[in-house]
């Protein structure tokens, strides 16, 4: 189980790029708009500048919906392998057979 603190600061960051997202691109799109002038392009590269780091889409890590962990994820089941192995060998994961042998 990972720290209870990586996992809501994860959601924060979440959130916040939530939030953010329709600014950062329409602030993006004028700043690589290669029609627009240098001046207004720098003045929205400035304005991107001024936004918070935790905004980024980048900054965000993938982590387990099931136990936080944040390597070995699955994107497609949003969870670890770990988590996937407990699971289906439990019987909870449709089309899911854990091998034996």
């Amino acid at each position: 189980m990972a720290k209870k603190s990586a996992i809501e600061n994860n959601k924060k960051k979440m959130k916040l790029v939530k939030s953010l997202a329709g600014r950062r691109a329409r602030l993006k799109a004028i700043a690589n708009d290669k029609s627009l002038t240098i001046e207004e392009q720098f003045e929205a590269r400035l304005k991107l500048a001024q936004l918070p780091r935790n905004s980024a889409k980048i900054r965000v890590r993938n982590r387990c919906e099931v136990s936080g962990r944040p390597r070995a994820f699955y994107r497609k089941l949003k969870m670890s392998r770990i988590a996937l192995r407990e699971l289906g060998s439990r019987g909870l994961v449709p089309g899911l057979v854990k091998s034996s042998w």
